[in-house]
């Protein structure tokens, strides 16, 4: 899939609370990141675009997160209701927020990986075809994302957790199941109807996404496809 995308405002998007953090786990490529300690008080990137109300908490000091400013390893950004966030992590790498969305920057180090939190919210994770391939595990609510360079959507779509990549591979992992999900498709996690709660349900099978979820998956965490 080769759609372009432009930024629009942001839908005003209701707070989800956090379940929970999952552990570490291992990558996608089957080797475990880790974070040289020197690096991590080395700005990792930067803040392409803000938008309405973006704060970054580290260290418990919070402020707000202005465009151009440096982002670390451990930063907790948070997008509120009016808020939307571009970051840029190395030279290649972009993580774009919608409102409502906390994304903790656990370890990153470019053009290796390293682990996210998407604490709460939809983010897209956008890194270009035919660049070399980097591994990164992304920790949500339901469970976790294997990544090996990618671009892909995750986040609440259409009442259910979901989860779209637009190119590349990911493993999805939520409970007992585990789906391998390429470009141009997509699955969904269940909520756990004995809890009534939005996770900890299983993971569908493996579909092909229609343009127009796509644009409503993309919408949510600031994008339009032209």
């Amino acid at each position: 899939m080769t759609n372009s995308i432009t930024k629009m405002p942001m839908p005003n998007l209701s707070r989800r609370t956090f379940l929970g953090a999952v552990g570490m786990a291992t990558l996608a490529g089957g080797s475990t990141f880790i974070l040289n300690p020197a690096s991590a008080s080395e700005g990792i990137g930067s803040a392409l675009d803000i938008r309405g109300h973006v704060n970054r908490s580290q260290n418990k000091v919070e402020n707000r997160l202005k465009r151009g400013a440096p982002i670390h390893n451990n930063d907790l950004i948070s997008a509120g209701n009016d808020g939307f966030a571009e970051l840029a992590l190395g030279a290649d790498t972009r993580i774009l927020m919608g409102a409502d969305t906390e994304v903790l920057i656990d370890a990153f180090l470019a053009d290796q990986g390293g682990t996210l939190e998407l604490i709460s919210g939809q983010m897209v994770f956008d890194r270009p075809e035919g660049l070399s391939k980097i591994d990164l595990t992304l920790r949500t609510t339901f469970g976790q994302i294997g990544v090996r360079g990618t671009k892909f959507f995750c986040g609440v779509n259409r009442g259910t957790y979901a989860v779209f990549v637009e190119h590349g591979l990911v493993e999805v992992k939520a409970g007992k199941t585990l789906q391998k999900v390429g470009a141009g498709q997509g699955v969904d996690i269940a909520g756990d109807s004995k809890t009534r709660s939005l996770f900890g349900g299983e993971i569908s099978s493996v579909k092909q996404w229609g343009k127009g979820r796509i644009e409503e998956a993309y919408r949510s965490a600031g994008l339009l496809m032209e």
